[in-house]
């Protein structure tokens, strides 16, 4: 190096260290570029996507070409410096020791630190433009790569690690989903991921969770008088009715209202011709999840559900409307909450049965209760006190003063509950 000036040697170690950052920032835009996004780029046919996706898929090549040529730019700066050194403060420790700690410094701040924070934030404009160099650079440099491959998969044999395998394996789990969700909230409008969020909510919950219990139940009994039925028709809620004979329990099918509302106002039905028409009911065990039940829903054409325990006595009813609104939310302001006697917002007194359902209270009315435990008022209340409470005693479950306003029958069938945030609109 004698020929060159140290001016020279100065402006070429410049060179190699900038270098030497270009296979900093390259190496850790590369590691930390979004996965995902990557992929989804290359699928719109990004050419510097699907380059760096193959570059990713081959991640000890990819690593090997960047720290070989990384390691080699840094050994010949070490070597400039040493000459530079010795050329400035002559041969000696002193020199030695100067160019020791001045390339380190320089290796640092130049080639390692400064481009790897650089490549950490801007990981997606640095990653893609460097695949147009990297890749080609490892088609040159493959068969030194290849061999010193050879020793590192050695190794890794020897540690018993396998790297390609457990990249393979990693998935997104529906946590990690859900916290993908959760952290795009700036991209995605709050209606859409309040939508998405409760998909992921639904294989946890299940038909008892939004049923509407057995006490609620509207239906049609067939041992009525016909003058009885038809002014019940005229009455209803809702277009699907079950219709059973003296007992709840012995549901013989589902009714279409709109089917004999007609006849019913003009008083022309029949028993007879109530019974012909009317639909097989559709029984589905406790238990069953909703994306499920809604997956049944679809096979069978159905949008009506009876849900029965384990020894086939009917608990509730579920239907397609109940499991979409736990997905989109209400469908109207005007959507009753089951179970609600009264309710005054500017108190936040309410006055609701014993057999309201804990999920439909908050949901609809804005508390927060456990949902984890039992379904209903008066099922939380049982597990809480481990008792059947006299009417007049007083309790707090989940932050809420409770008030036991009626028992009936071994269970409670009225309660008061105090919040202090209601819907202005009850």
């Amino acid at each position: 190096m004698d020929e060159f000036s140290t001016q020279t040697l100065l402006i070429w170690l410049a060179v190699l260290l900038v270098v030497s950052g270009f296979f900093s920032i390259a190496e850790t835009s590369m590691m930390a570029i979004n996965r995902f996004r990557l992929r989804h780029l290359a699928s719109q046919g990004s050419r510097a996507a699907k380059l760096t996706v193959s570059l990713l898929e081959r991640t000890d090549k990819l690593l090997g070409v960047i720290l070989l040529g990384n390691n080699l730019i840094n050994a010949a700066s070490a070597t400039l410096v040493t000459v530079i050194a010795v050329r400035l403060f002559g041969n000696g420790e002193l020199a030695l020791s100067i160019a020791t700690l001045a390339v380190t410094f320089a290796i640092l701040v130049v080639s390692e630190i400064t481009p790897k924070v650089i490549g950490a934030a801007y990981a997606e404009k640095i990653a893609l433009p460097a695949a147009y160099f990297l890749a080609p650079l490892l088609t040159v440099v493959y068969p030194i790569v290849w061999f010193v491959n050879l020793f590192v998969n050695a190794l890794l044999a020897l540690l018993r690690l396998k790297p390609s395998e457990q990249e393979q394996e990693h998935k997104l789990t529906l946590e990690e989903l859900r916290t993908l969700v959760l952290e795009g909230a700036h991209y995605i409008p709050a209606k859409h991921q309040s939508i998405l969020l409760n998909l992921f909510e639904l294989q946890k919950i299940t038909v008892d969770d939004t049923m509407t219990p057995r006490n609620q139940i509207e239906a049609i009994d067939l041992d009525d008088d016909i003058d009885a039925i038809r002014a019940r028709l005229a009455t209803v809620h809702h277009t699907l009715q079950p219709v059973y004979r003296g007992e709840l329990d012995e549901i013989i099918g589902i009714l279409h209202v709109r089917k004999v509302l007609h006849q019913a106002e003009n008083n022309e039905l029949t028993k007879e011709a109530l019974q012909e028409i009317l639909q097989p009911p559709y029984f589905v065990p406790a238990g069953t999840p909703l994306l499920t039940q809604l997956q049944n829903f679809q096979a069978t054409k159905s949008r009506i559900a009876l849900v029965v325990d384990e020894y086939g006595e009917l608990q509730g009813l579920v239907t397609v409307e109940d499991i979409m609104e736990e997905i989109v939310g209400e469908f109207g302001k005007g959507t009753r909450v089951q179970g609600l006697l009264e309710g005054d917002a500017k108190t936040g007194e309410l006055l609701v049965e014993g057999g309201a359902l804990v999920r439909e209270l908050n949901r609809k009315l804005g508390l927060k209760f456990n949902l984890e435990g039992p379904k209903t008022v008066n099922g939380l209340i049982l597990e809480h006190l481990e008792d059947i409470p006299e009417p007049g005693t007083s309790l707090k479950i989940d932050g809420y003063p409770i008030e036991i306003v009626q028992t009936q029958d071994r269970m409670v069938k009225v309660v008061r509950i105090h919040s202090r945030q209601l819907p202005l609109a009850l």
